[in-house]
């Protein structure tokens, strides 16, 4: 196995740690201010990358080692490419992206639900 295969699959790891992140941590960042405000600052983040034009540079970095390790890199996104051609194959790109989107949305709902039922010091 050479090292742009090996940098292929960390960047796929890394990318699945980030899905990872985004969509649970909201469940391990109670009483945890500077966990609260990073996993906030990634939703916002990943709604950002996911209705922009702008790809992911995980993604980037995934497609560039494939290429360099002698695999046919993927043209979609992330997104498209790994979840929708396993679990979803009907659905139109779009879709996929805004069901992840309305979850970071939701995810950021729930903050602001926290953020209302507490006071400011102990959110």
């Amino acid at each position: 196995m050479n090292l742009y295969r090996i940098l292929a699959f960390a960047a796929l790891a890394l990318h699945l740690a980030w899905m990872a992140w985004v969509v649970l941590g909201w469940l391990v960042t109670r009483n945890r201010p500077v966990s609260r405000w990073l996993h906030v600052a990634s939703l916002l983040y990943s709604i950002v990358i996911m209705i922009s034009p702008w790809p992911c540079p995980l993604t980037l970095a995934e497609q560039w080692s494939e290429a360099r390790a002698g695999l046919q890199p993927y043209q979609k996104s992330f997104l498209e490419h790994y979840l929708e051609s396993m679990v979803y194959p009907d659905l139109p790109p779009g879709l996929l992206t805004w069901c992840a989107v309305s979850a970071c949305v939701l995810i950021l709902g729930i903050y602001a639900w926290r953020f209302r039922r507490r006071a400011v010091g102990r959110w």
